[in-house]
């Protein structure tokens, strides 16, 4: 079930959406990219033509052409504050971006520790490449995170059987068990219990009938 509020007239909307899920045909992309828009709000990057425009605008920096969108999320959802209601004011997009083609050396180079010291510094990343992005999309560089994603081994299934036992001779139950001694433990765990039970008797009969003083 999906909710949608609706931020100028405050009404909210229900509709029940039914989605079927299958895998990828080439398998989970390994590379994976994901930019945080600071100029679009998320409902701006969900219809397919604008999916379709931010792909080719990362084509451009990425190098290669298979590229495809894996999750595109909300600023807010990350701990983003609300804007304020200025016009052009905008909340920030995180779309992630899956490709089977490794980093272009432009990717890795906003990524790396010279680039991350100068965003603590409040100034732009080194990149090598001519940013696409622009004009249509303003992306926040210090925000850049490359991702490598590796499929983890599957382990093979137990085999089930048919639930018959296999012909191998008649069934021999488990040898018989050895006897043993429990009465030692038994009086072990009776009797020391007693035994400092009737000293502590003892010694506080001791102290309340041979100590006391008279007046």
């Amino acid at each position: 079930q999906v909710l949608a509020h609706n931020r100028h007239t405050f009404t909210t909307v229900s509709q029940r959406l039914l989605i079927a899920v299958t895998p990828a045909p080439g398998g989970d992309a390994p590379f994976q990219a994901e930019f945080l828009v600071g100029n679009r709000n998320v409902e701006e990057l969900l219809p397919e033509a604008a999916r379709e425009m931010f792909l080719q605008a990362s084509a451009g920096v990425w190098e290669r052409g298979d590229l495809h969108v894996i999750n595109v999320t909300s600023a807010l959802d990350r701990g983003g504050r609300v804007p304020l209601p200025i016009e052009g004011r905008r909340e920030g997009v995180y779309v992630q971006v899956g490709s089977h083609s490794p980093f272009s050396p432009c990717l890795v180079s906003a990524v790396s520790p010279q680039s991350q010291s100068r965003c603590h510094r409040g100034q732009r990343p080194l990149a090598s490449c001519y940013d696409t992005f622009a004009p249509h999309f303003s992306i926040r560089w210090c925000n850049l995170t490359l991702l490598q994603v590796w499929p983890s081994p599957t382990t093979p299934g137990p085999v089930w059987g048919l639930g018959v036992l296999e012909d191998g001779g008649d069934f021999e139950p488990p040898t018989e068990v050895t006897p043993r001694e429990l009465l030692p433990a038994f009086l072990v765990t009776l009797l020391v219990p007693l035994a400092v039970a009737v000293l502590l008797c003892l010694l506080l009969g001791h102290l309340m009938c041979c100590r006391r003083e008279g007046v």
